[in-house]
């Protein structure tokens, strides 16, 4: 991807998670329905809507680029496999978006050769917004602010600061993953704002047990790994993309070490 490639795809992504948060709060500041799909987890106007807004914007500028989608893939099934493709999820943390508690993001990253090199995050509630597109460009911009360069940081000697789930925390693995390490602080956070907080230099650590769908990881994957950081598979391997089913078995988000 070259530099001006990678610039009109990030700020295509961004428009797009900025019309996507813009369709979101509509729907957050009404009364809605929420139904829940055959794998059990909630799905509400707000994701299909968000949705809707990022692939005609996405299509519209880049038309040969596959696109990825949670709702998509959940109502029409996987694409064929494809070397480059954006991989979207319109509503990452729809039960923090039912509890209304504002730690909800929108989700666009781009995939090449099986790693995630370009991404956004941003979270229409808490009014923040993480991008990167590659090494050295990750930044922040807060509600109406600059948009501001961030690096991961390396962890204290005096411990780490340890960010995780807020509804899907496994709490025996945590804590016995945890046992090696001097812990600060453990904070709680919804949503893929997590690798966030760590590309901040707010966090060092981000464990997470279980499966995810390589849509909740990528965007923020790619900011992380631009602000210096790296995520990795439980066992420590590179965490990569456009596997069988695009799931993830588990990974571990660092900040620079």
């Amino acid at each position: 991807m070259s530099e001006s490639s990678g610039d009109r795809m990030l700020d295509t992504a961004r428009r797009a998670a900025f019309a996507a948060g813009e369709a979101i709060m509509a729907v957050y500041a009404q009364d809605f329905d929420v139904r829940h799909k055959l794998d059990k987890t909630p799905v509400t106007e707000a994701d299909l809507a968000a949705e809707r807004v990022i692939v005609k914007i996405l299509q519209a500028v880049f038309p040969d680029i596959p696109i990825v989608s949670e709702e998509l893939v959940d109502a029409e099934g996987l694409p064929p496999a494809a070397s480059r493709f954006w991989v979207v999820d319109p509503l990452d943390g729809t039960r923090e978006f039912v509890a209304k508690n504002g730690e909800f993001s929108v989700c666009i990253g781009l995939v090449e050769d099986g790693r995630p090199v370009l991404g956004v995050l941003h979270g229409p509630a808490v009014g923040l917004t993480y991008a990167a597109s590659g090494p050295g460009t990750a930044t922040r911009q807060r509600r109406g602010g600059a948009i501001e360069p961030i690096r991961a940081r390396r962890a204290s000697p005096d411990g780490f600061v340890v960010v995780h789930s807020r509804s899907h925390e496994n709490s025996r693995r945590i804590g016995e993953f945890l046992q090696n390490f001097s812990v600060l602080e453990r904070k709680k956070c919804g949503s893929a704002l997590k690798f966030g907080l760590i590309a901040a230099g707010e966090a060092d650590l981000y464990p997470r047990f279980g499966t995810t769908m390589e849509w909740d990881t990528a965007a923020g994957q790619a900011i992380l790994e631009a602000a210096g950081g790296r995520v990795e598979t439980i066992t420590g391997e590179p965490l990569t993309y456009g596997k069988p089913g695009l799931k993830n078995d588990g990974f571990i988000a660092w900040g620079r070490r």
